[in-house]
């Protein structure tokens, strides 16, 4: 899909989907960009990670993740707080990693996407 042949008002279908991924992410979870590229049986995860970047800031941005549960560049102090004011789990930095900062217990706090991890914690 060519974005420069979208018109500029509407949003794309597919970043629509994405978005609404993102907001059904439960609060104190997350998705990689792949789970949610997966989830729609769309894409992959560097469009997941175009439409976030593009038109996320309207749904919970922070809980769309890298694998690695590394903190999203430019942006860790907004999402670090948003972590931990909705519980998500976190491994505490280790003091060779750079800037110290946490990264997502990605074992903890990732979601499926499904039914079955509404008692996962």
């Amino acid at each position: 899909m060519s974005e420069e042949s979208l018109p500029t008002d509407a949003l794309p279908e597919y970043a629509e989907r994405v978005l609404e991924a993102a907001d059904s992410i439960p609060s104190g979870h997350v998705m990689t960009y792949g789970d949610v590229a997966e989830w729609l049986e769309e894409g992959g995860p560097r469009q997941v990670g175009r439409v976030m970047a593009l038109y996320g800031g309207a749904v919970p941005w922070w809980r769309v993740v890298r694998a690695d549960g590394a903190l999203l560049p430019g942006h860790e102090l907004e999402a670090l707080g948003r972590y931990r004011d909705e519980g998500t789990p976190l491994k505490e930095a280790s003091r060779a990693s750079e800037g110290h900062l946490p990264r997502i217990d990605m074992r903890r706090a990732r979601w499926d996407g499904g039914e079955r991890a509404q008692g996962h914690t």
